[in-house]
């Protein structure tokens, strides 16, 4: 006994010391049902990467004590890690049954669902972890990632809130966390992320920290700091990248194309572009190269080979959304879902009149269908000391979400808001944006966020003085733009896979719009892109009288002031730093055999915005 003991100690003591080579010594003639020899052992095990030796132990372990979740819990991530989904899931399982409130199950839970590429699943879990234990770094880290695919940025947001105190974290975690601040528009804390990433003490750290220096290259271009991106891939020469590492090949391939498009080398872009599709298995990676590659043909006029590109890069992305909307996969799905969210006139009559803010004291709407303007305007408002925009962001949607969660149907519920109920609402929007706008202090609030067309209702019963600027353009230019972007929203994913799909959604929301506008009659100024680019002076002259700016001259300084901004959200960033061209006027004129199927969606509504 006193034997079995002393064992027990020396394993326990050379466990803590982190001696897993003694500890396999100590344990090699363990007894078959001694449980603290049969755990540590098979924890040195798996320290050691012996994963399917490590497993027979765990599963002994569960059967001497089945009703013990920790070591269900063990079972699960030990059998992920070896590749053996269904013993991780079976376990796992068990373990959350035994232990529903324990965090790090679901954790695991998640880790399981996002291998295997379970995106809703995994969210679900890793959020839940969140809930359980809100310190939780790696769930919140993780839970974020999974937002992140799904499209979900308001969690995303959420689990990501704190992030800039968070200690170091591991290379792979490192790159995912920058990745993701990246694109919620905070390079800054992305950057410190990297510089401060923890690197393996084994002979990946160079190969790692060249991952590093591509992602940072990324993420200089993606902020219009082209020099530093130019500097960063110095240290990344093509002729020396390690064929065998494609995640590092690729990573470098697409930063360097994404420079050399900016540069105006288009072949070269294209080149790499395709080097990366034939060298990835990675969907997002596939898919980002061949809207690269299809916007290097584009510019070269091979328009043909474009158009091959586009029609992969959708394939691709749809794969991805399969996963997590396959209710939208059906031919006739409405992936716009806030179009069938309106207010009749009989409905308007039974409002209740509120206290409202007046215009000066309400936000600018800046709204239209994506890729008609609305980031030129944004900037353009933005520019201006009076103004202050916040980039692209979904509040007024998160307001009709928390709507239905309070148990008060969208928009239905909008008639018999009360004033107190109204400024609850005003001021949850007004909390969210202080967190992307700390500083607004007496400027005016831009809020530009295209499909904010289909929010009218909101708009008109917390802000009925708003004045709202409804950015339109050529339908066809605004389909084929929409067609040649990477879109993020699994939902924009299905949306824009076909131009046939693109022209009903078009269609869809301006038939939204219109009726809603005809309820409500707001105040509302048309900001046709054309006639931006053709008399350019003249519109600035003309957004001023409607803004009632004593000054409007700021307005013209758009393109320089988006050069000094350290992020903007939208695929335009870089359009936007260039000044007014008319290269996107008729674009669509290329692609004319391609338009002829749905020009007959089109046409009505064409007529009805002015084009012909």
């Amino acid at each position: 006994m006193h034997s079995s003991q002393s064992k027990q100690a020396d394993l326990l003591d050379a466990f803590n010391q982190g001696d897993m080579a003694r500890v396999l010594s100590l344990s090699e003639t363990h007894s078959s049902d001694d449980e603290t020899c049969l755990l540590l052992r098979a924890l040195a095990l798996r320290a050691s990467n012996r994963l399917h030796e490590a497993l027979p132990l765990l599963t002994r372990l569960t059967q001497l004590q089945p009703h013990t979740f920790e070591y269900w819990n063990n079972l699960g991530l030990a059998a992920r890690e070896a590749g053996d989904m269904e013993t991780a899931a079976q376990s796992l399982q068990r373990a959350l049954a035994l232990a529903p409130q324990h965090a790090d199950v679901h954790y695991n839970l998640g880790l399981l669902h996002l291998q295997q590429k379970n995106w809703l699943a995994a969210r679900d879990s890793l959020l839940e972890a969140v809930r359980l234990e809100p310190n939780f770094v790696e769930a919140r880290l993780q839970a974020a990632h999974a937002c992140h695919v799904c499209g979900d940025n308001t969690g995303e947001e959420a689990m990501l809130e704190n992030a800039a105190n968070w200690p170091p974290q591991p290379v792979e975690q490192a790159l995912t966390l920058a990745g993701m601040l990246s694109t919620l528009g905070r390079p800054d804390v992305a950057l410190r992320a990297l510089e401060q990433a923890q690197l393996p003490q084994d002979d990946t750290a160079c190969l790692m920290r060249q991952r590093i220096t591509a992602l940072r290259a990324a993420l200089y271009e993606r902020a219009n700091r082209l020099d530093l991106a130019q500097a960063e891939l110095t240290q990344l020469p093509l002729d020396e990248l390690p064929a065998e590492h494609a995640q590092l090949s690729c990573a470098a391939w697409l930063a360097h194309a994404a420079v050399a498009t900016r540069h105006g080398d288009t072949q070269r872009a294209a080149e790499l572009y395709e080097r990366a599709l034939t060298a990835s298995d990675d969907a997002e990676v596939l898919a980002q190269a061949a809207f690269g590659l299809a916007s290097a043909r584009d510019k070269q006029a091979r328009h043909h080979a474009a158009w091959q590109a586009l029609r992969h890069a959708h394939e691709t992305q749809l794969s991805i959304a399969r996963t997590i909307v396959p209710e939208l996969m059906a031919e006739n799905s409405q992936p716009l879902k806030m179009a069938d969210l309106c207010v009749s006139r009989v409905e308007h009559d039974r409002w209740a009149p509120l206290k409202s803010p007046r215009s000066e004291q309400s936000p600018v709407f800046v709204l239209g269908f994506p890729r008609s303007g609305t980031t030129l305007l944004e900037q353009m408002l933005d520019a201006h000391p009076d103004f202050c925009a916040m980039d692209e962001r979904a509040f007024l949607h998160e307001l009709t979400e928390r709507m239905g969660l309070a148990g008060q149907a969208y928009p239905a519920a909008l008639a018999d808001l009360t004033n107190v109920e109204a400024d609850q609402l005003r001021t949850v929007y007004a909390d969210l944006v202080r967190k992307v706008v700390p500083d607004l202090g007496t400027r005016r609030l831009v809020d530009k966020n295209p499909l904010n067309m289909l929010c009218l209702p909101m708009i008109m019963r917390l802000f009925p003085e708003a004045r709202i600027i409804l950015c339109l353009r050529h339908p066809c230019d605004v389909l084929m733009s929409c067609y040649m972007q990477s879109f993020r929203s699994p939902a924009f994913m299905v949306l824009c896979s076909s131009l046939q799909r693109l022209a009903h959604g078009y269609v869809r929301a301006f038939e939204h719009w219109f009726s809603q506008a005809e309820v409500f009659a707001p105040r509302v100024l048309e900001w046709r892109y054309e006639s931006v680019v053709n008399r350019f002076d003249e519109q600035v002259l003309r957004l001023g009288h409607y803004l009632q700016l004593d000054d409007p001259a700021p307005l013209a300084r758009y393109a320089e002031h988006a050069r000094n901004k350290t992020y903007i959200s939208t695929p335009s960033y870089a359009e936007v730093t260039q000044g007014i061209h008319s290269r996107a006027v008729h674009r669509w004129h290329a692609y004319r055999e391609q338009f002829e199927l749905v020009l007959p969606i089109l046409r009505p509504m064409m007529e009805r915005l002015g084009y012909t």
